[in-house]
């Protein structure tokens, strides 16, 4: 639950950051003040050997003074995490290792089909989405999380939270601990 300053179960109210991982871009959104309202703010190349954009990020992040990153993780629909998924959490361990911020991951399933919807439907055509696609989706992930946070949910999950991959077969010889 908030207290009357603003402050929640997930950290101080304040601007928070959200970032839509591509393969070679990545969108960023930032917050107001008060943590209301996500805006776009840049679409980075991605820089695989020379980590530039991380450094663009972590930039953004004291100019700022934002209190919490948001990385969106992309599930597959069944919930799974495969190849993006996995490039989105290195990509957002990465980022952790440059702040002192909390780094969050958020379940973004289809915010990029919605942001090229969104995008489309408000008259940017096809080529013109390519540079504010991500910057579009980088908004709708960080939009999900401020929504969630004035609701008194959790802003996505920690970066050391994972979900399981598959069931794993139970050792028989294994005794409960109960």
């Amino acid at each position: 639950m908030s207290d009357p300053h603003g402050a929640s179960p997930e950290g101080p109210a304040g601007v928070l950051l959200g970032i839509d991982v591509g393969e070679a871009r990545v969108g960023l959104a930032a917050s107001d003040a008060l943590g209301l309202l996500a805006h776009p703010v840049d679409t980075l190349r991605r820089d695989h050997e020379g980590s530039t954009d991380l450094d663009r990020v972590a930039d953004e992040v004291h100019e700022r003074a934002a209190v919490t990153v948001v990385v969106g993780l992309p599930r597959s629909l069944d919930g799974q995490e495969r190849v993006a998924a996995a490039r989105a959490r290195e990509y957002a361990e990465r980022l952790q290792r440059r702040l002192e911020v909390p780094v969050r991951l958020w379940d973004e399933r289809l915010t990029t089909v919605d942001a090229h919807r969104a995008l489309h439907s408000s008259g940017v055509r096809g080529r013109d989405q390519r540079g504010v696609v991500d910057q579009a989706a980088a908004v709708l992930i960080l939009q999900g999380a401020l929504d969630a946070r004035r609701a008194g949910r959790p802003v996505g999950s920690s970066l050391k939270a994972r979900k399981p991959r598959g069931r794993r077969s139970r050792d028989p010889d294994a005794k409960d601990a109960t």
